[in-house]
């Protein structure tokens, strides 16, 4: 008899199957499940829950975040819905969009407060005026008509605020004359990004225009032109 008859036939190591199911913490996230997550902490912060410096840690961590075991501790201690890994079927329609407002181009405050937020539809140029009195401009949810929106303020014993979302160009800076003209610049990831520019005056008052962050705009402009 052989030494290789006397000796156990070979057998191949184990090996793990290939379909074992990964842990609910392990699984990748989406686009939507970090925007939820965002918005949910945008709420929270709006609501004082956290203040400006967790917020903001936490927005960083939500749009870094690869798995749900990342995203679930960022809403933990927060009452709102829980984080779930549930999915939803193939081929659900999304919740349908409020239909943008036409608004008109001009917002004046006099002796008061004007604000324009939410889902409206901004065109190629804006105006804003306050005297005595304070206007808001926040472009967070707007649906933009054009690659580029002009705003041009006057502000005169008044401020005027400008929102942007994060991933759009800003530019501009105009003159403080006994008052201040702030523009924070920035420059879009995206070439394809919209373009703000913010220029005027601010006489006795002041003008702040900034992106807000954890807000991203949704509704790219290349995409209702038919430019994709």
């Amino acid at each position: 008899m052989t030494k290789s008859e006397l000796e156990p036939e070979a057998r191949p190591e184990a090996r793990p199957p290939s379909n074992t199911p990964v842990a609910e913490t392990q699984m990748r996230v989406s686009d939507a499940d970090r925007e939820r997550i965002a918005e949910l902490l945008r709420d929270a912060y709006a609501e004082g829950r956290l203040d400006a410096d967790e917020h903001a840690e936490r927005i960083e961590a939500a749009y870094a975040a690869k798995t749900f075991g990342e995203l679930a501790p960022l809403t933990r201690d927060l009452p709102a819905r829980p984080l779930s890994f549930e999915k939803a079927p193939l081929g659900a329609a999304a919740p349908p969009q409020p239909p943008a407002r036409q608004e008109s181009p001009a917002v004046v405050a006099i002796f008061g407060g004007a604000s324009r937020k939410g889902r409206w539809r901004v065109g190629s140029h804006l105006k804003a005026f306050a005297a005595f009195g304070g206007v808001e401009i926040d472009l967070s949810d707007a649906v933009f008509e054009s690659p580029e929106v002009e705003i041009v303020v006057m502000a005169m014993f008044g401020g005027v605020e400008v929102r942007v979302p994060e991933n759009v160009t800003l530019q501009g800076g105009g003159v403080g004359l006994f008052g201040g003209f702030d523009v924070r610049e920035q420059t879009a990831a995206d070439p394809y990004a919209p373009v703000v520019r913010v220029k005027g005056l601010a006489m006795f008052g002041g003008c702040t225009a900034k992106p807000r962050r954890g807000k991203k705009l949704k509704e790219w402009v290349r995409r209702q032109l038919g430019t994709d």
